[in-house]
Protein backbone atom coordinates (compact mmCIF):
# COMPACT_ATOMS: atom_id res chain seq x y z
CA UNK A 1 0.00 0.00 0.00
CA UNK A 2 2.66 2.47 0.97
CA UNK A 3 4.26 2.11 -2.49
CA UNK A 4 0.88 3.07 -4.34
CA UNK A 5 1.65 6.57 -5.98
CA UNK A 6 -1.40 8.69 -7.25
CA UNK A 7 0.25 9.37 -10.83
CA UNK A 8 -0.02 5.24 -11.39
CA UNK A 9 -4.19 5.40 -10.38
CA UNK A 10 -6.68 6.10 -13.34
CA UNK A 11 -8.49 9.10 -10.86
CA UNK A 12 -11.44 7.69 -13.22
CA UNK A 13 -11.55 5.03 -11.01
CA UNK A 14 -13.13 7.46 -8.00
CA UNK A 15 -16.26 8.03 -9.92
CA UNK A 16 -16.96 4.29 -10.40
CA UNK A 17 -16.53 3.61 -6.31
CA UNK A 18 -18.70 6.81 -5.72
CA UNK A 19 -21.06 5.60 -8.57
CA UNK A 20 -21.20 1.64 -6.71
CA UNK A 21 -21.46 3.04 -3.11
CA UNK A 22 -24.97 4.68 -4.17
CA UNK A 23 -26.12 2.47 -6.19
CA UNK A 24 -25.20 -0.71 -4.24
CA UNK A 25 -25.47 -2.80 -7.67
CA UNK A 26 -22.51 -2.79 -10.49
CA UNK A 27 -25.56 -2.39 -13.01
CA UNK A 28 -26.79 0.40 -11.91
CA UNK A 29 -23.23 1.80 -11.37
CA UNK A 30 -22.19 1.28 -15.02
CA UNK A 31 -26.01 3.05 -16.23
CA UNK A 32 -25.09 6.04 -13.97
CA UNK A 33 -21.46 6.26 -15.64
CA UNK A 34 -22.69 5.22 -19.21
CA UNK A 35 -20.19 2.10 -19.09
CA UNK A 36 -20.66 -1.19 -19.95
CA UNK A 37 -20.94 -3.55 -17.07
CA UNK A 38 -18.07 -5.41 -17.91
CA UNK A 39 -15.99 -2.38 -17.25
CA UNK A 40 -17.75 -1.60 -14.12
CA UNK A 41 -16.49 -5.03 -12.56
CA UNK A 42 -13.16 -4.31 -13.77
CA UNK A 43 -13.01 -0.69 -12.34
CA UNK A 44 -13.90 -2.64 -8.96
CA UNK A 45 -11.15 -4.88 -9.38
CA UNK A 46 -8.87 -2.28 -9.47
CA UNK A 47 -10.18 -0.45 -7.01
CA UNK A 48 -9.95 -3.87 -4.49
CA UNK A 49 -6.37 -4.12 -5.39
CA UNK A 50 -5.68 -0.10 -4.54
CA UNK A 51 -7.02 -0.11 -1.49
CA UNK A 52 -6.66 -3.79 -0.11
CA UNK A 53 -10.06 -4.43 0.71
CA UNK A 54 -12.87 -6.20 -0.71
CA UNK A 55 -14.83 -2.77 -0.52
CA UNK A 56 -18.03 -4.03 -1.48
CA UNK A 57 -20.02 -7.69 -0.62
CA UNK A 58 -22.69 -9.46 -2.24
CA UNK A 59 -25.37 -9.61 -0.40
CA UNK A 60 -29.55 -10.57 -1.53
CA UNK A 61 -30.01 -7.04 -1.84
CA UNK A 62 -27.04 -5.93 -4.07
CA UNK A 63 -23.44 -4.76 -3.02
CA UNK A 64 -23.48 -4.10 0.57
CA UNK A 65 -20.02 -1.45 1.70
CA UNK A 66 -18.04 -2.75 3.62
CA UNK A 67 -16.32 -0.38 6.58
CA UNK A 68 -13.71 0.59 4.92
CA UNK A 69 -15.95 1.75 1.94
CA UNK A 70 -17.83 3.35 4.58
CA UNK A 71 -14.91 5.23 5.86
CA UNK A 72 -13.33 6.15 2.04
CA UNK A 73 -16.93 7.56 0.93
CA UNK A 74 -17.23 10.68 2.00
CA UNK A 75 -13.51 11.65 1.89
CA UNK A 76 -13.57 10.66 -2.13
CA UNK A 77 -17.17 12.66 -2.51
CA UNK A 78 -15.78 15.26 -1.27
CA UNK A 79 -12.61 15.15 -3.63
CA UNK A 80 -14.98 14.43 -6.37
CA UNK A 81 -17.09 17.64 -5.30
CA UNK A 82 -14.09 19.83 -5.06
CA UNK A 83 -13.10 18.66 -8.52
CA UNK A 84 -16.63 19.03 -9.86
CA UNK A 85 -16.75 22.83 -8.16
CA UNK A 86 -13.25 23.65 -10.03
CA UNK A 87 -14.63 23.17 -13.71
CA UNK A 88 -17.92 25.15 -12.41
CA UNK A 89 -15.47 28.00 -11.97
CA UNK A 90 -14.32 27.99 -15.64
CA UNK A 91 -17.76 28.71 -16.52
CA UNK A 92 -20.09 29.45 -13.39
CA UNK A 93 -23.10 30.30 -15.99
CA UNK A 94 -22.68 26.86 -17.65
CA UNK A 95 -26.35 25.21 -18.43
CA UNK A 96 -24.84 21.62 -18.29
CA UNK A 97 -25.86 19.39 -14.79
CA UNK A 98 -26.18 16.09 -17.19
CA UNK A 99 -25.10 13.36 -14.69
CA UNK A 100 -24.54 15.82 -11.65
CA UNK A 101 -27.16 15.03 -8.69
CA UNK A 102 -27.72 17.38 -5.14
CA UNK A 103 -28.80 15.41 -2.37
CA UNK A 104 -31.88 17.39 -0.44
CA UNK A 105 -32.27 16.02 2.92
CA UNK A 106 -35.85 16.56 4.41
CA UNK A 107 -38.73 15.25 6.18
CA UNK A 108 -41.54 13.74 4.25
CA UNK A 109 -43.72 17.03 5.23
CA UNK A 110 -42.12 18.86 3.43
CA UNK A 111 -41.12 16.66 0.47
CA UNK A 112 -45.44 16.05 0.08
CA UNK A 113 -45.64 20.20 0.46
CA UNK A 114 -42.65 21.46 -1.44
CA UNK A 115 -41.28 18.31 -3.56
CA UNK A 116 -43.25 19.51 -6.75
CA UNK A 117 -42.20 23.50 -6.96
CA UNK A 118 -38.43 22.59 -5.57
CA UNK A 119 -38.36 20.25 -8.75
CA UNK A 120 -39.53 22.30 -11.14
CA UNK A 121 -37.30 25.70 -9.62
CA UNK A 122 -34.27 23.67 -9.55
CA UNK A 123 -34.84 22.13 -13.32
CA UNK A 124 -35.11 26.18 -14.06
CA UNK A 125 -32.15 27.43 -12.58
CA UNK A 126 -30.17 23.74 -13.04
CA UNK A 127 -31.76 21.86 -16.35
CA UNK A 128 -30.86 17.91 -15.96
CA UNK A 129 -29.21 18.17 -12.53
CA UNK A 130 -30.76 15.09 -10.49
CA UNK A 131 -32.33 16.15 -7.08
CA UNK A 132 -31.92 13.16 -4.64
CA UNK A 133 -34.87 13.25 -1.97
CA UNK A 134 -33.13 12.02 1.48
CA UNK A 135 -35.07 11.41 4.82
CA UNK A 136 -34.14 13.13 7.63
CA UNK A 137 -35.17 15.44 10.65
CA UNK A 138 -33.64 18.16 13.29
CA UNK A 139 -32.03 15.21 15.79
CA UNK A 140 -30.30 13.76 12.82
CA UNK A 141 -29.35 16.38 10.07
CA UNK A 142 -26.29 17.96 11.12
CA UNK A 143 -24.75 13.84 11.14
CA UNK A 144 -26.07 13.99 7.77
CA UNK A 145 -24.52 16.95 6.75
CA UNK A 146 -21.46 16.80 8.20
CA UNK A 147 -20.91 12.74 7.06
CA UNK A 148 -21.61 14.43 3.39
CA UNK A 149 -24.78 11.83 2.78
CA UNK A 150 -26.78 15.23 2.44
CA UNK A 151 -25.61 17.85 0.54
CA UNK A 152 -28.28 20.87 1.57
CA UNK A 153 -31.56 20.28 4.23
CA UNK A 154 -34.18 21.37 5.23
CA UNK A 155 -35.47 21.59 8.75
CA UNK A 156 -37.15 22.41 11.97
CA UNK A 157 -34.03 22.88 13.21
CA UNK A 158 -31.03 21.13 14.21
CA UNK A 159 -28.11 23.17 12.52
CA UNK A 160 -26.55 24.49 15.36
CA UNK A 161 -22.71 22.46 14.96
CA UNK A 162 -20.01 25.69 14.27
CA UNK A 163 -19.03 23.77 11.01
CA UNK A 164 -22.87 24.44 9.46
CA UNK A 165 -25.19 27.53 8.18
CA UNK A 166 -28.45 28.19 7.92
CA UNK A 167 -30.92 30.31 6.89
CA UNK A 168 -34.51 30.61 7.73
CA UNK A 169 -37.11 29.94 4.73
CA UNK A 170 -40.48 30.75 6.99
CA UNK A 171 -42.34 30.04 10.18
CA UNK A 172 -44.43 26.87 10.73
CA UNK A 173 -47.48 26.18 12.50
CA UNK A 174 -50.16 23.23 12.82
CA UNK A 175 -53.66 22.45 11.47
CA UNK A 176 -55.64 19.12 11.51
CA UNK A 177 -56.92 16.79 9.15
CA UNK A 178 -60.27 14.61 9.31
CA UNK A 179 -62.50 12.03 7.56
CA UNK A 180 -65.38 14.71 6.31
CA UNK A 181 -67.55 11.89 6.80
CA UNK A 182 -67.12 12.20 10.47
CA UNK A 183 -68.19 15.84 10.23
CA UNK A 184 -71.65 17.29 10.63
CA UNK A 185 -72.22 18.78 7.00
CA UNK A 186 -70.50 21.93 6.38
CA UNK A 187 -68.35 21.60 9.56
CA UNK A 188 -65.32 23.96 9.44
CA UNK A 189 -63.78 23.52 12.96
CA UNK A 190 -63.84 21.17 15.57
CA UNK A 191 -63.57 22.65 19.55
CA UNK A 192 -61.41 21.68 22.43
CA UNK A 193 -63.78 19.33 23.82
CA UNK A 194 -64.50 17.01 20.64
CA UNK A 195 -60.78 17.52 19.70
CA UNK A 196 -60.10 16.20 22.90
CA UNK A 197 -63.24 13.43 22.18
CA UNK A 198 -61.85 12.15 19.48
CA UNK A 199 -58.97 9.04 18.53
CA UNK A 200 -56.14 10.56 17.12
CA UNK A 201 -53.04 9.74 14.97
CA UNK A 202 -49.94 10.62 15.91
CA UNK A 203 -47.06 11.18 13.26
CA UNK A 204 -43.62 11.25 15.13
CA UNK A 205 -40.15 9.70 14.66
CA UNK A 206 -40.74 8.12 18.40
CA UNK A 207 -44.29 7.06 18.59
CA UNK A 208 -44.90 8.51 21.49
CA UNK A 209 -45.29 11.82 22.34
CA UNK A 210 -45.74 15.21 20.62
CA UNK A 211 -46.23 18.25 21.05
CA UNK A 212 -49.90 18.17 20.74
CA UNK A 213 -49.89 15.99 23.94
CA UNK A 214 -46.89 19.06 25.66
CA UNK A 215 -49.84 21.58 24.71
CA UNK A 216 -52.84 19.40 26.03
CA UNK A 217 -50.62 18.37 29.40
CA UNK A 218 -50.11 22.31 29.70
CA UNK A 219 -53.93 22.56 29.96
CA UNK A 220 -54.81 19.54 32.51
CA UNK A 221 -55.85 17.92 29.29
CA UNK A 222 -55.03 14.39 28.05
CA UNK A 223 -55.73 12.66 24.30
CA UNK A 224 -56.37 8.93 23.24
CA UNK A 225 -53.85 8.42 20.34
CA UNK A 226 -55.00 5.11 18.90
CA UNK A 227 -52.20 4.65 16.31
CA UNK A 228 -48.88 6.26 15.57
CA UNK A 229 -46.56 6.38 12.34
CA UNK A 230 -43.47 7.81 10.79
CA UNK A 231 -45.32 8.82 8.27
CA UNK A 232 -47.23 11.62 7.07
CA UNK A 233 -48.46 9.86 3.86
CA UNK A 234 -49.93 7.10 5.29
CA UNK A 235 -52.34 9.77 6.59
CA UNK A 236 -55.47 9.38 4.67
CA UNK A 237 -55.15 5.91 4.48
CA UNK A 238 -55.25 5.74 7.99
CA UNK A 239 -57.58 8.44 8.68
CA UNK A 240 -60.59 7.47 6.25
CA UNK A 241 -63.32 5.76 7.47
CA UNK A 242 -62.70 7.14 11.12
CA UNK A 243 -63.21 9.93 13.77
CA UNK A 244 -59.43 10.19 14.23
CA UNK A 245 -57.90 13.55 13.70
CA UNK A 246 -54.32 13.89 12.96
CA UNK A 247 -52.51 17.36 14.30
CA UNK A 248 -49.64 18.48 11.90
CA UNK A 249 -47.55 20.61 10.41
CA UNK A 250 -50.15 23.08 7.95
CA UNK A 251 -47.81 23.15 5.10
CA UNK A 252 -48.47 19.21 4.89
CA UNK A 253 -51.62 19.32 5.72
CA UNK A 254 -52.81 21.81 3.58
CA UNK A 255 -51.11 19.88 0.58
CA UNK A 256 -52.79 16.18 2.23
CA UNK A 257 -56.20 17.23 2.48
CA UNK A 258 -56.22 18.47 -1.32
CA UNK A 259 -55.04 15.45 -3.04
CA UNK A 260 -56.00 12.79 -0.04
CA UNK A 261 -59.66 13.97 -0.27
CA UNK A 262 -59.51 14.92 3.85
CA UNK A 263 -61.08 17.53 5.51
CA UNK A 264 -58.31 20.54 6.52
CA UNK A 265 -59.37 22.33 9.78
CA UNK A 266 -58.24 24.95 12.41
CA UNK A 267 -56.37 23.73 15.65
CA UNK A 268 -58.28 24.49 18.51
CA UNK A 269 -54.66 23.99 20.65
CA UNK A 270 -52.71 26.88 20.72
CA UNK A 271 -49.27 25.80 19.50
CA UNK A 272 -45.89 27.00 19.30
CA UNK A 273 -45.01 28.14 15.76
CA UNK A 274 -41.44 26.93 14.45
CA UNK A 275 -38.57 27.83 12.64
CA UNK A 276 -38.24 26.35 9.02
CA UNK A 277 -34.38 26.32 8.30
CA UNK A 278 -32.62 25.55 4.79
CA UNK A 279 -28.67 24.13 6.54
CA UNK A 280 -25.61 23.56 4.66
CA UNK A 281 -21.54 22.58 5.33
CA UNK A 282 -19.87 26.25 5.45
CA UNK A 283 -17.36 25.12 3.36
CA UNK A 284 -19.16 24.30 0.68
CA UNK A 285 -21.49 27.43 0.57
CA UNK A 286 -19.82 28.74 -2.35
CA UNK A 287 -19.71 26.07 -4.71
CA UNK A 288 -21.79 27.54 -7.70
CA UNK A 289 -24.09 24.31 -8.22
CA UNK A 290 -25.24 24.44 -4.49
CA UNK A 291 -25.43 27.95 -4.73
CA UNK A 292 -27.98 27.83 -7.78
CA UNK A 293 -29.86 24.69 -5.52
CA UNK A 294 -29.93 27.09 -2.52
CA UNK A 295 -31.05 30.40 -4.17
CA UNK A 296 -34.05 27.79 -5.67
CA UNK A 297 -35.20 26.22 -2.41
CA UNK A 298 -35.62 29.86 -1.31
CA UNK A 299 -37.34 30.73 -4.07
CA UNK A 300 -40.22 28.00 -3.79
CA UNK A 301 -40.37 28.90 0.02
CA UNK A 302 -40.62 32.45 -0.88
CA UNK A 303 -43.87 31.66 -3.21
CA UNK A 304 -45.33 29.35 -0.51
CA UNK A 305 -45.01 30.85 2.47
CA UNK A 306 -48.07 29.96 4.77
CA UNK A 307 -50.52 32.81 5.44
CA UNK A 308 -50.52 32.83 9.07
CA UNK A 309 -52.64 30.99 11.05
CA UNK A 310 -56.13 32.15 12.89
CA UNK A 311 -54.99 29.68 15.99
Amino acid sequence: MSQINIANIDLNLLKAFEALHDESSASRAAVRLGVTQSAMSAALRRLRQVYGDPLFVRTGRGLAPTLRANQLKPVISEALAKCRQSLAMIDPATQDFEGRSVTLGLSDDFEIAHGRRLIEEIEHRAPRLRLIFRQTHSQIVASGLLDRSLDLAISAGGFSERRLSRQVLGEGHYACLADPASLAPGQQAIGLEEFVAREHILVSSGGFIGITDEGLAALGLKRHVCASTSHFAALPYLLRGSRAVATIPAHAAQRIAAMGGLRLLPCPLALPRYPIELGWRTESQLDPLLLRVREAVQGCFAATSPPPSGD
